[in-house]
């Protein structure tokens, strides 16, 4: 790609950790030939799509990222970013860009911006109070900058994981859980709260997003792991459900974010696109979201979307654990130099 071109991947690591080391409540961690199984796999992703910026989630150690990285022959072009100090204990979002791209330091946010207020007495007489008390991401929200070239400008990039849509295991709680009133129930409402957690973060995200782009021309994207399809409510959160125009109209929302997903289905005759299996439903889990600066028929775009790929046929083998594959496709998105504004070259 030309110079100030951009390309942006997102890779769910599916619990990278060093072999051995506990995962969640697995004490014994992956076997040593499973890990190197994974590194593998990681380094062939990196290595095919050759991202500018890749984001990752469900990264436990940066050292196993980092062999990851080497293996792809990686370790001169990109750096790794990763929580200072992070010892491999949680899980975290990560990133790898192009060295001359990074600017400033990255940061890892955990709590939600001060402006987020999820309580209301209702909009109608026959609506009870509402009131949602989080105030931290499940897992940090990683922001960082890039510039493909001196002559563009810088980019705000945020690398997210929200809550999946496992249902919260609601008989670990102590505290009101009762077997004889909730167990046929608790389905549904671990559901529900593994919604409204995952509401909530694309409510503080989008604020966060919104606070650096409405009523200015600063270029954004969200890359992650959202655990939900473009047609959800956390998609029409961060969006803003934009109108994507027609060929000849221009126009472009101050302070919306396209899909590169259904930019990809405008310049193809079908639609194959997902990241995830589940119970054999396929679907798109996973996404890059890109502002107005980005958008072909925006009067303020910057670059245009080339194209979008997805590495998905791993998923389709139910052995994750024995062939270190990971349960998520990896995406990537490309976009072209190629200003829509008289005077800018």
């Amino acid at each position: 790609m030309a110079a100030r071109d951009i390309s942006f991947s997102s890779i769910n690591l599916l619990n990278l950790q060093l072999p051995g080391r506990p995962v969640y409540t697995d004490r014994d961690g992956w076997p040593p030939e499973v890990y190197d199984r994974k590194i593998g796999f990681t380094a062939a992703l990196l290595s095919r799509l050759d991202a500018d910026l890749f984001g990752f989630q469900e990264l436990w150690a940066p050292e196993a990222l980092q062999q990851a990285l080497d293996a792809a022959g990686m370790a001169d072009s990109h750096v790794m970013l990763t929580p200072p100090g992070h010892a491999g204990t949680s899980i975290t979002c990560a990133a790898a860009v192009r060295r001359e791209m990074l600017v400033g330091s990255p940061e890892w946010i955990v709590n939600f911006p001060p402006e987020l207020e999820l309580r209301s007495s209702g909009d109608d007489p026959q609506q009870a109070d509402i009131s949602v008390s989080l105030d931290s991401f499940s897992r940090p929200v990683l922001h960082l900058q890039v510039q493909p070239d001196p002559r563009t400008p810088v980019i705000d990039a945020f690398i997210c994981h929200f809550k999946s849509r496992r249902p919260t295991r609601i008989w670990t709680e102590r505290a009101w859980y009762s077997a004889a009133s909730h167990s046929d129930h608790r389905t549904a409402m671990g559901y529900a709260l593994s919604t409204i957690r995952r509401t909530a973060e694309a409510t503080a995200l989008r604020i966060m997003a919104t606070k650096i782009m409405k009523r200015s021309n600063t270029p954004v994207v969200l890359i992650g792991d959202m655990n939900d399809g473009k047609a959800s409510n956390t998609l029409n959160i961060l969006t803003e459900q934009p109108r994507y125009l027609t060929t000849l109209a221009t126009g472009g929302g101050d302070n919306a974010f396209y899909t590169a997903q259904v930019l990809q289905e405008y310049r193809s005759t079908r639609d194959v696109y997902y990241t995830h299996v589940y119970q054999q439903d396929r679907e798109s889990l996973d996404h890059i979201l890109v502002s107005e600066q980005f958008y072909d028929n925006s009067r303020r775009r910057l670059w245009r979307f080339d194209d979008m790929l997805v590495l998905n046929d791993h998923l389709n083998w139910d052995d994750h654990k024995d062939s270190g594959t990971n349960d998520h496709g990896a995406i990537l998105a490309r976009f072209r130099w190629k200003p829509a504004q008289q005077g800018i070259v």
